[in-house]
């Protein structure tokens, strides 16, 4: 993946709330069943969140799931630890949009 890619998802993860919250769910989505039951990492599988970050962005994730917003502060932690999930988000996006975001840039 180009660096310009890279860098543009990190920086979304880190600014933009409506990127940093889907994304949140989806890695959220993305652990195994007892994994989100209990908020932590059982599985070195490279999906999901580590294990420093699972308690608290499952807590965060489940109350987006209940439709609750979530506080400016939680909104700070969120866009301070979601661009170390990258590559998992860069993943979860169609070939076809992830060109398109890469001709975007270049242009």
């Amino acid at each position: 993946m180009k660096t310009i890619t890279k860098d543009f998802i990190k920086n979304q993860l880190a600014t933009n709330p409506t990127w940093a919250v889907k994304a949140l769910v989806k890695i959220y989505e993305r652990q195994t069943i007892d994994e989100q039951n209990s908020q932590t990492t059982k599985e070195n599988n490279g999906i999901g969140f580590n294990g420093l970050d699972a308690n608290i962005l499952s807590s965060f994730a489940e109350q987006v799931n209940k439709g609750r917003n979530l506080s400016v502060k939680q909104m700070t932690i969120v866009y301070k630890k979601m661009p170390r999930y990258w590559k998992q988000v860069a993943s979860l996006i169609p070939s076809d949009k992830l060109t398109e975001i890469e001709t975007k840039l270049v242009s």
